[in-house]
């Protein structure tokens, strides 16, 4: 579970500060749209924010493997990579919005969904 909280820690921490500093790139290698908006920049900044506060916390969490807090950090991390796969790949499907890092962040989000799953069934055989 340490690994996987400090893999999510780097990785979401990283775009979040990616998107705080400039939204459009990001969103435009994710996405393969523009982000050209007052509005869409602001939601983009809101967004980076709530990633690097995700970052901070798995990193914060990363010690406490045994906590029922470093449970539901892991159950939240599980529901959060699922629902970015799962809206991502509407967005690449449905909406035909894609960029270079839309399938592989799919992919990504994917296999941390399952590594979480993973570390929940192991902690659950454990308590």
């Amino acid at each position: 579970m340490r690994t996987l909280l400090i893999v999510t820690a780097v990785i979401e921490a990283a775009t979040g500060v990616a998107l705080l500093l400039s939204p459009p790139l990001p969103v435009s290698l994710l996405l393969g749209a523009s982000l050209d908006t007052p509005t869409g920049l602001v939601v983009g900044r809101v967004a980076g924010a709530a990633l690097l506060s995700l970052g901070i916390a798995c990193w914060l969490a990363r010690n406490d493997e045994q906590s029922r807090a470093a449970t539901g950090l892991i159950a939240a991390m599980l529901l959060y990579n699922t629902a970015v796969a799962a809206v991502l790949v509407y967005a690449g499907i449905g909406l035909r919005l894609a960029g270079v890092g839309t399938w592989p962040a799919v992919l990504l989000h994917a296999a941390l969904a399952v590594w979480c799953l993973a570390c929940l069934r192991t902690m659950r055989v454990n308590w």
